[in-house]
């Protein structure tokens, strides 16, 4: 059989000459040969025509040609292959063609210079735009005392917070329940609630310039002494109340105030806070749009490093990008959602770019024009909105915690004998009942109404300027109407078209699947959003119906077309360039230039064409229509229902025990006094960690996440829609930069080595996933161990090696393995199947090996001497050797992968 592969190689190859291969000194037929062979061995072929089409003909998915390419760049005598070059070259002769025209790497250039702290014994490392790297040595390794003295000093700084909280609250208490009457009731709840705001505002600005002074370019490892300072300012700047106020011009003040450089009419929409505030510089006018992460910090292989972040003038940040340290956007210049930016990166003045990491382009990013926005129009919005919470908010917050408070010590007899526990438990379970389920529907109700009023304030592609009152109107409806718990609770099944037409989507005529959106999308217009007739979207869509300058904003309509099936983590522009039938791969950069695409799939940033579906894809297409279909979505939709309620009842289960507890704590207070909300405020965070632990285990306690391949009508997927949707995942960011949250991380099943360092990653799937010793998890980081393309569900295991970083951002999918000591670059998406090898560095949207950087020098070995996790029966110890931890690929026959 070998011999007909190298033929047929041989022979296309006679009929396409290409030049010898100048980096491995081998001819084009020898490289087209070794390819046939390590291909035909993937795909499971007995040949490979040198012209056959990888997908179309040879009926291969992305997976297998994962396989491949991790094949061939094992093989020393061929040039690295990425999936891009599958993509963009489909055929052998392409390929070989496309392989053997390579340039030699570039030679290294040495990284900018960055200025050496006291502190810090060396200067940073850092990537130019090329990938190239400089080393240098690393700060020393923190072993386990640092690691425990850390988190005793974190639990410490928890515990006084509590402490403070509970002795505010309680004199706040006694203040406003001795008031007279009603007016003097409300006075009072004004005067805490405000003095209470202040100092929440205050308290970070503070603690920043006590505890750490300016913020400069430094490094210093996790768990020392300077990383709990670090810890708690960070915790304190995004836990603060202003965070709340983006978009708003009272954010730009609070940046400010903690030493960033902002210039006058700066409109900042992103939630994601920057922490280094001193090294981030924001000229005049410029925007930057939700959920941009801007941090001004990274953590990499153990070490915290620092670095400026510069945005010019009349500068443009669009949605869902990554600005790395060490980056510039300069003057009058844009870069496009989906994209980002590397350390040494720069944006010329004037110039588009767009892409991960990113290039020059002709998109305009900006389409919607300036409006008259000066500084009197900013400061009225900004007293009137302060005056609002002062005055409304707060004071109604304060007074319904106060009214509570005064009706439990009333039914627990306070001044006399306490009343039966019982009584306590069933006023308790009636107030929580009402509250939560009589709440639901409430809103519901308000849903329906209230925004579909406010939108006949707004003319779709109307200009209008910002911080007026159709700035408040739009403002006022996407809040309302982006309500995360209730798409969690009717995604992933049949309720959730309904729930977005009751919000006001525009879906007809729909085509039911009973998976026509996940669990997570998001818009800033429902009544501008259009999805096409059977289109299914599997989770993390954002809907940009609304454009904006630093001085105005347009709503328009953002529309789907029919017939697509959109992945995970797309930011769907309103001018996005796709019609009917497209495949919209993960994380992709949706083009808004260009011709209207149809009929194919879109995978990158910047994107390129790929295969609309491949052979494997129509495996389950019997289940997708006639009686079989309407017989398995009733029960698809009975199991859906189940879990809703499960959904509902476990969320309440816990509303009612924290209301319980806080109850009992109120009731002892007139006889411990501030220590009894103290221990309550203590002991809700632990409470809530085990109680959604045992909440997850339940779930999975008889079939917990296994590799999978199957339809969205097999009663296994239905089981994993249940698990993603019934226990809480929202709360172990509390957790993030903690030595407890791989303690979680565990409890949860996750695999996890010793002192990893865990800044935010997300894990779909935690029993699926593996994490080797002393390795580095940035914020916004994804391990997902799975995928659903149109009907069909596939998932796999997760190998993390031991010392690796996964940068800021950064998005791994299923069936990979990632070596010891490999590093992923910011915004990076690793695609399903790949094999990283050991100590190379990865970067770009899909992840390819980094050109000068593929032996970087290894990561320091955050190991204790001699430590291994405890083995797993299905499963390597990690941590043991170079294939230690790495789960196979759990590829059934004809079974493989995903496009």
């Amino acid at each position: 059989m070998t011999g007909q592969r190298l033929q047929a190689a041989d022979q296309g190859l006679a009929d396409h000459p290409c030049p010898p291969d100048g980096r491995t000194g081998t001819t084009a037929p020898d490289t087209a040969r070794t390819l046939a062979g390590l291909l035909a061995d993937v795909a499971h072929v007995d040949e490979v025509p040198v012209d056959s089409h990888f997908f179309n003909d040879l009926g291969a998915d992305s997976l297998v040609m994962a396989h491949f390419c991790a094949r061939v760049r094992r093989h020393p005598d061929l040039p690295s292959v990425s999936m891009r070059d599958v993509y963009r070259n489909p055929t052998l002769a392409d390929l070989t063609a496309a392989l053997v025209d390579q340039a030699p790497p570039a030679p290294e250039r040495p990284a900018p210079e960055q200025a050496e702290p006291a502190e810090a014994a060396e200067p940073s490392s850092a990537a130019d735009t090329s990938g190239a790297r400089t080393s240098a040595p690393a700060p020393p390794v923190r072993g386990r005392p640092h690691y425990v003295l850390c988190g005793v000093l974190q639990l410490l700084g928890f515990l006084g917070y509590a402490f403070l909280v509970a002795v505010v609250a309680a004199r706040g208490y006694d203040w406003i329940s001795a008031a007279e009457g009603l007016l003097d009731a409300y006075l009072r709840s004004v005067v805490f609630g405000a003095a209470l705001f202040a100092v929440l505002c205050t308290l970070p600005v503070v603690a920043k310039w006590l505890l750490i002074g300016r913020w400069t370019v430094r490094r210093f490892p996790v768990w020392s002494l300077t990383y709990v300072r670090f810890w708690l300012v960070k915790t304190l700047i995004r836990t603060s109340p202003l965070v709340l106020f983006t978009g708003s011009p009272l954010y730009p003040l609070y940046l400010r105030a903690l030493g960033a450089r902002i210039g006058r009419g700066v409109t900042v929409l992103s939630r994601s806070a920057p922490v280094c505030t001193d090294l981030l510089t924001i000229g005049a006018g410029t925007v930057v749009r939700k959920d941009s992460l801007i941090n001004c910090y990274h953590a990499r292989a153990g070490v915290i490093e620092t670095g400026p972040v510069t945005l010019g003038r009349d500068a443009v940040v669009s949605e869902a990008t990554v600005l790395d340290i060490g980056t510039r956007i300069g003057d009058g210049a844009q870069l496009g959602h989906a994209s980002s930016l590397h350390t040494g990166q720069t944006v010329p003045d004037g110039e588009h770019w767009h892409g991960s990491p990113a290039q020059p382009t002709n998109a305009d990013f900006q389409p919607v024009a300036p409006a008259h926005c000066g500084t009197l129009r900013r400061a009225c919005h900004g007293a009137l909105l302060l005056l609002t919470i002062v005055l409304v908010y707060v004071p109604l917050g304060v007074g319904c915690l106060d009214l509570l408070l005064s009706r439990m010590l009333e039914e627990t007899g306070v001044g006399g004998q306490p009343t039966a526990g019982s009584v306590l438990y069933v006023g308790v379970l009636v107030v929580t009942a009402v509250t939560f389920f009589g709440g639901l529907l409430a809103l519901l109700v308000v849903l329906a109404t209230v925004p579909r009023l406010l939108g006949a304030f707004l003319v779709p592609d109307r200009v209008y300027p910002l911080f007026g009152f159709h700035h408040a109107v739009h403002r006022g409806i996407m809040l309302l109407t982006n309500r995360r718990s209730l798409t969690r609770l009717f995604g992933d099944s049949s309720c959730i078209v309904h729930y977005l037409r009751w919000i006001g989507y525009r879906l007809t005529p729909v085509e039911q699947t009973g998976s026509n959106f996940g669990t997570q999308v998001k818009h800033e217009s429902p009544f501008l959003s259009t999805i096409g007739t059977g289109t299914m979207v599997a989770d993390g869509l954002s809907l940009m119906n609304a454009d904006y300058s630093s001085t105005s904003f347009r709503v328009s309509r953002t529309a789907v077309g029919a017939r697509n099936f959109l992945g995970n983590r797309i930011a769907y522009p309103s001018r996005g360039r796709t019609g009917d039938n497209c495949l919209l791969a993960t994380k992709v950069m949706v083009p808004v230039d260009g011709p209207l695409r149809h009929d194919v799939g879109l995978l990158g940033s910047p994107c390129f064409e790929i295969p609309r579906s491949v052979l494997r894809d129509s495996t389950f297409d019997a289940l997708k229509e006639g009686d079989t279909l309407r017989r398995l979505l009733t029960a698809k939709n009975r199991h859906n229902a189940v879990t809703m309620a499960w959904y509902l009842f476990s969320g309440w289960l816990y509303f009612f025990c924290v209301a319980l507890l806080m109850s009992s704590a109120a009731s002892q207070y007139p006889r411990w006094g501030t220590v009894a909300l103290a221990l309550a405020n203590v002991v809700v965070l632990p409470f809530t960690i085990l109680y959604f632990v045992l909440v997850e285990r339940v779930v999975t306690a008889l079939r917990p996440p296994q590799p999978l391949f199957c339809s969205i009508y097999d009663r296994r997927f239905w089981r994993r829609e249940r698990y993603w949707k019934v226990p809480a995942e929202t709360y172990l960011h509390i957790l993030d930069g903690t030595p407890f949250k791989g303690a979680v991380w565990r409890l949860l099943g996750v695999r996890i080595g010793a002192r990893v360092f865990d800044d935010g990653c997300s894990v779909t799937e935690r029993p699926m996933a593996a994490v080797g010793d002393g390795c580095t998890l940035n914020a916004g980081s994804v391990l997902q161990c799975h995928s659903q393309e149109d009907g069909t569900f596939k998932s796999d295991r997760i190998a993390i090696g031991a010392g690796c970083t996964l940068g800021v951002g950064s998005f791994v999918h299923y069936g990979v393995t990632v070596g010891d000591g490999a590093e992923l670059a910011a915004d990076c998406f690793l695609m399903k199947g790949e094999s990283v090898t050991e100590h190379t560095r990865w970067a770009g949207n899909p992840a390819r090996p980094v050109p000068g950087g593929g032996h970087p020098r290894p990561a320091p070995d955050n190991r204790p001497p001699g430590h291994q996790p405890p083995p797993d029966a299905t499963q390597p110890a990690l941590g043991s050797g170079p294939d230690a931890g790495r789960p196979a690929l759990h590829d059934p026959p004809d079974h493989r992968g995903g496009a």
